[in-house]
């Protein structure tokens, strides 16, 4: 696991893939706690990956600073990307996406609903189309909203399922879901100073296919 920042307030790292966001055994804030070498420190998740995902994530290291980033991100004042390859090309190539979205708790999936009702949540996130080849393409995703599976099942839904996404995508893919928590933009919980971390992807298929020759260099 990389440490990218680290205060006494926040810790900023990279997610390895397949590791929990949340505190129980191997979870992030165990991670970060071995890192510093305190195993009783106080780590906090603030916001969460899919297990399967990996990349940029901020921890509080103190209850304060955990629920002044909790606010942040209620607020829209927590900024989140994320970098995708999904089957197919969006059309058009950049551009908003809105849905109700509901837990099918048996399935453990989100899905899309005509609209508001019972357990139905709005979500929206905006996109642009970065790159195509071999007949997917790399999308770079910013949050709206924070739902469950949001980008997974928004870009599913429209025929676009994420490379290696076997939930909601072809299970034929032999890999891991293309899907990478690629920058994160916050205010300083203490300070008030602007944060801005970000990371590329590891360089492993199908993220290899984008990783030089696109807008990702600029």
């Amino acid at each position: 696991m990389e440490l990218i920042y680290l205060d006494k307030r926040i810790a900023v790292c990279v997610k390895p893939a397949g590791v929990l966001s949340t505190d129980e055994p191997g979870g992030m804030p165990s991670l970060v706690r071995q890192a510093l070498g305190d195993e009783g420190g106080c780590v906090r998740t603030v916001h969460r990956l899919d297990r399967p995902v990996g990349g940029v994530m901020v921890l509080a290291r103190s209850r304060r600073a955990a629920s002044e980033l909790s606010r942040q991100i209620r607020e829209g004042g927590f900024q989140k990307e994320y970098l995708a390859v999904v089957h197919g090309r969006p059309e058009p190539e950049r551009g908003r996406m809105e849905d109700w979205l509901a837990r099918d708790t048996a399935a453990h999936r989100t899905v899309v609903v005509p609209g508001p009702g019972k357990d139905a949540r709005p979500a929206a996130l905006e996109y642009e189309t970065l790159a195509d080849r071999e007949g997917m393409s790399l999308v770079r995703v910013k949050l709206l909203t924070g739902r469950t599976h949001q980008i997974r099942c928004q870009f599913a839904s429209r025929g676009l399922p994420l490379a290696g996404d076997k939930k909601y995508g072809l299970p034929a893919d032999e890999y891991e879901i293309a899907l990478w928590s690629y920058r994160l933009r916050f205010c300083h919980p203490e300070t008030g100073e602007a944060m801005d971390f970000m990371r590329l992807p590891p360089d492993i298929y199908p993220f290899s296919l984008f990783l030089t020759g696109s807008a990702l260099e600029e």
